[in-house]
């Protein structure tokens, strides 16, 4: 996978904006960076993560009211802690706060529960192409993503009623590319479920979405800052 950003971004969805705006920026520290307008009623508010983006959707309407996903906590590294310290926020996603360099993690870490140990390994391993970096963690670039043998969690654990997975808490990470079409095709090739095939938004992007064994959302995104004019971009 060839990556046009050496991180991975996060996002969440809610309804709450007020009360998650408060802790993301003043619990977590997150900074502002901007507000972009994701259509059907969504304001995406993009915070700076560690060279990340923390995508807070906030949907005007009401989310459905569907199970968590598979992602189950978020580390930050942040400068000068002696020990982690971890956080709730308002709509009970976890985030872990961490001295740089715990279990790898020198930016931001992901972790997931997961039903099948094995089927993760083959499809961050070989699907997507990731490098191993411990027993049970890949390497997206600098950024870190561990799963966790959790036989609670459900087949579609981040299904929803519709195909954008907008449903309340953490319910997706993004992976900058240089070519989503190619990048898409492959791990679609691979044996990967697509959640839906790349499409353009305006100037700003083309995305595709893909799933894990457990219906996890990842998108895919060639976004044009990174990586110059977008293909089927309209005139």
């Amino acid at each position: 996978m060839k990556l046009a950003k050496d991180v991975i971004d996060f996002g969440l969805y809610t309804n709450d904006r007020a009360a998650m705006l408060s802790f993301w920026q003043q619990e977590v520290g997150l900074p502002f960076e901007e507000n972009l307008r994701a259509g059907g009623g969504v304001h995406q508010l993009r915070h700076g993560m560690n060279g990340s983006v923390m995508k807070i959707n906030h949907a005007r309407d009401p989310l459905p009211a569907v199970g968590p996903s598979g992602y189950r906590e978020l580390w930050i590294a942040r400068a000068g802690l002696d020990e982690a310290r971890a956080l709730v926020d308002p709509e009970g996603n976890r985030v872990r706060l961490v001295p740089p360099g715990t279990e790898g993690v020198e930016g931001i870490g992901l972790v997931l529960g997961v039903r099948d140990e094995a089927a993760h390994h083959r499809f961050y391993g070989e699907v997507l192409g990731l490098t191993a970096c411990g027993e049970r963690s890949y390497r997206v670039g600098h950024s870190v993503v561990r799963f966790e043998a959790d036989p609670d969690v459900p087949a579609d654990a981040a299904e929803t009623n519709n195909e954008k997975m907008r449903a309340p808490g953490f319910r997706y990470m993004t992976i900058q590319v240089w070519d989503v079409d190619a990048t898409h095709g492959q791990v679609v090739e691979r044996g990967g479920m697509e959640g839906f095939a790349p499409r353009t938004l305006g100037k700003v992007a083309r995305i595709s979405f893909v799933r894990d064994p457990d219906g996890n959302w990842i998108e895919l995104s060639q976004r044009a800052s990174l990586t110059g004019d977008l293909p089927g971009r309209p005139t």
